[in-house]
């Protein structure tokens, strides 16, 4: 009988996540953004280690979302310590009406 060799687990892939809710009204909060998030990172081998979160901010003016803005200054100062970012959904980004 032939033994089989345990091969390595692959170091899963460090990653932040951004969550943001416009309103307490929302039907996907921030705790099930991050609920959904964990669940991708975990099926798809990547470890979150770092939450940026703005709640109750709109996705249309930047300079009130403190969390997006400190995420782009991380990313731009060029080593955050993650390699991807995760969004539930792309209207998590923002609301951009003239494009």
């Amino acid at each position: 009988m032939r033994k089989s060799i345990p091969t390595p687990a692959c170091d899963p892939i460090r990653a932040a996540q951004y969550v943001r809710m416009s309103d307490d009204g929302q039907q996907y909060s921030i705790d099930n953004q991050k609920a959904a998030i964990q669940k991708y990172a975990e099926n798809h081998g990547f470890l979150i280690v770092q939450t940026y979160a703005d709640a109750g901010k709109s996705g249309v003016v930047l300079n009130r979302r403190e969390a997006l803005r400190k995420l782009l200054d991380d990313v731009d100062r060029g080593n955050p310590g993650y390699k991807a970012i995760l969004v539930y959904d792309v209207s998590r980004w923002g609301r951009f009406p003239e494009y």
